[in-house]
């Protein structure tokens, strides 16, 4: 069985974010790190690599500039087997769909031509949060999709998942190849061991431009995109709390009062 896990590099949530001035984000200005929400999808690959009855490969894949290598290493110390890194000027500022675009063909191409058993990812990536990018892929390649999974089965080439909705839980399967996504409460990722991260140096790591993989530059990139980002503003800077003072045994009423006014209660 191939696996193909589809991991992003992103910049640290924590951090101070910024704004080129054409709107995409100053990713220089800020750390940079492998998404969590992708952590997911990596442990969860991994799992089935460890419980299946035959020989399962996992491959880490990302698009990104230079940087993004640090989470294809990420993945590797976590016990991904090998990488691949599509990496392009002309890519930035690709929008989902134009991402989706080049992650078929990586996939492809990762798969020697054909597409993989399956391609996982995880719900959304932490930077964009559109969620949307597994259908778009699963659409390009003509398989179907099992997305949202809070729990993963295998069963020979069916893949079983449970996705906990706000009021029901569902049971959906489906055959491979499939693309499949997975969110935060499928399973805790784990921590890279210090023989998984001396190992990992050993492990291949290829990088694809667009050449590689047969994209023409006017499909990719900001001028391609479909969707784009007209203006950005800074956050307002935090106002101080306000303050209720009990001192006539009127608080109770004036914390209602207020809860009442934002719409709390």
């Amino acid at each position: 069985m191939n696996i193909v896990v589809l991991v992003k590099y992103v910049p640290d949530a924590t951090g101070d974010h910024r704004f080129e001035p054409d709107n995409t984000v100053d990713r220089d200005g800020v750390d940079g790190l492998l998404c969590e929400l992708d952590e997911y999808a990596v442990e969860q690959a991994l799992q089935i690599k460890e419980h299946a009855d035959e020989e399962v490969e996992v491959a880490a894949l990302t698009i990104g500039p230079d940087d993004a290598e640090a989470a294809l290493r990420k993945a590797l110390q976590m016990g991904a087997d090998k990488a691949v890194h599509v990496c392009d000027e002309a890519i930035a500022g690709s929008d989902a769909i134009a991402t989706s675009l080049l992650l078929a063909e990586a996939v492809k191409k990762a798969g020697g031509g054909a597409v993989p058993d399956l391609i996982m990812g995880g719900m959304a990536s932490t930077d964009g949060g559109m969620s949307v990018v597994p259908a778009m892929l699963a659409e390009r390649l003509g398989i179907p999709q099992v997305t949202l999974a809070s729990a993963v089965e295998t069963d020979g080439d069916r893949v079983r998942i449970r996705r906990d909705g706000d009021a029901a839980t569902e049971s959906v399967s489906a055959t491979m190849p499939l693309v499949l996504s997975v969110t935060d409460q499928s399973g805790e990722a784990r921590y890279p061991s210090f023989k998984g991260i001396m190992a990992a140096k050993k492990k291949p790591l290829e990088t694809w431009d667009l050449a590689d993989l047969g994209v023409d530059a006017s499909l990719v990139g900001l001028k391609a995109s479909r969707t784009t980002v007209d203006t950005t503003a800074a956050r307002p800077p935090r106002t101080a709390g306000e303050i209720v003072k009990d001192e006539d045994g009127s608080g109770a009423a004036a914390l209602a009062d207020f809860l009442a006014d934002k719409k709390f209660i």
